[in-house]
């Protein structure tokens, strides 16, 4: 049980309203009830402020006061809100254990206060450090290395020599070292190449679940710290991603290019290989990006062009049919124009 008070006191927030309100969970805007904390963000939840039932809701400075509502006014009201989330809702503490189906190389160092759950595989010549979570189903190759409270989540596979660092966080059923898509002419077949790199992601990124990342095909696939990808990413061969980056649902980034810091890459744009994308570009969604990216450029469409002329350009082609309907009429009429003019004289 929290009162508006202590809230506001921990997330640094000016009350208006009742400042002794008490709520003791939390929910979303729509589905909120009496006791429970919420939060409008989005200026389209201003005007309805009234119609949610929550006791307690955060808010951006610039929301319109409502009598008879308790409103915390904050400068970041999502992020406040989760941080009364984690008060209400506090994680488990993580107690170190290795379950007896767990197979690990004699070989490996493990550190204090790490949990392995039921049929990890674990190979050798691999360092977890302390506090790691792996859990059930998860394959761990040869010579990888695990960052301290890292956090791998079920059906997680990690191909030889990967190198995660600390506080990341693997959703489950990824795939991160295997093999890049890398084959060459041999006559009429196509010969594979030998991949001896690895994938190295730096410290609190998070992958999201089903991400496919693979292995540098001589060097590394290095993922910067505090990356975040969201499910159903796939990052090809040698890519570089620099810190900070976002990466959306469905994104594909082919091999050898290089992502600088800061940059957001919007659901199912796809990247072609061997390109550079600036330090805080934007990359909209379904775009595909096929030359350079500047820093700060913000693109969209296919091919990919300044959002600007994509926004004029997607306005156009719903007219595309009307506009060749009127064109070849035109076409026509200049057409009878000329015959005309060729006749009189």
């Amino acid at each position: 049980m929290l009162t508006a008070d202590q809230i506001a006191a921990m997330v640094d927030a000016r009350i208006h309203g009742d400042p002794g309100t008490t709520i003791s969970g939390v929910s979303s805007f729509d589905d909120a009830g009496p006791k429970d904390l919420t939060f409008a963000v989005d200026h389209s939840f201003f005007s309805r402020l009234d119609e949610t039932k929550a006791g307690i809701i955060l808010v951006p400075n610039e929301a319109p006061a409502v009598s008879g509502i308790t409103l915390l006014y904050s400068d970041n009201p999502k992020l406040a809100f989760f941080k009364v989330v984690e008060h209400l809702m506090p994680a488990e503490p993580l107690k170190e254990f290795i379950h007896p189906s767990a197979v690990i190389a004699d070989d490996c160092i493990i550190g204090d206060g790490t949990r392995i759950e039921a049929h990890v595989s674990i190979g050798p010549g691999c360092t977890i450090g302390s506090y790691v979570h792996i859990m059930a189903n998860t394959v761990i190759g040869k010579q990888c290395r695990l960052n301290d409270a890292c956090r791998i989540s079920p059906n997680v596979t990690l191909v030889d020599k990967t190198r995660i660092g600390r506080q990341t966080i693997i959703h489950p059923n990824c795939v991160i070292g295997s093999d890049g898509f890398g084959f060459v002419q041999d006559g009429h077949a196509h010969a594979k190449l030998l991949h001896t790199g690895y994938v190295q992601i730096g410290d609190g990124c998070e992958i999201g679940a089903c991400n496919t990342i693979d292995r540098g095909t001589l060097g590394i696939t290095r993922i910067g710290n505090g990356v975040k990808t969201d499910n159903q990413v796939h990052i090809a061969h040698n890519v570089k991603i620099g810190d900070d980056t976002l990466v959306v649902a469905q994104v594909a980034i082919a091999g050898s290019t290089t992502i600088g810091k800061n940059v957001i890459i919007a659901g199912k744009a796809g990247i072609s290989g061997h390109l550079e994308i600036g330090d805080g570009a934007i990359v909209g969604p379904y775009a595909g990006v096929s030359a350079n990216v500047s820093p700060g450029d913000i693109v969209s469409g296919i091919p990919h062009m300044s959002h600007k002329i994509w926004l004029k350009v997607s306005r156009i082609i719903p007219r595309l049919p009307s506009l060749r309907t009127r064109l070849l009429s035109l076409e026509k009429r200049i057409k009878k124009l000329e015959g005309s003019s060729t006749e009189q004289s």
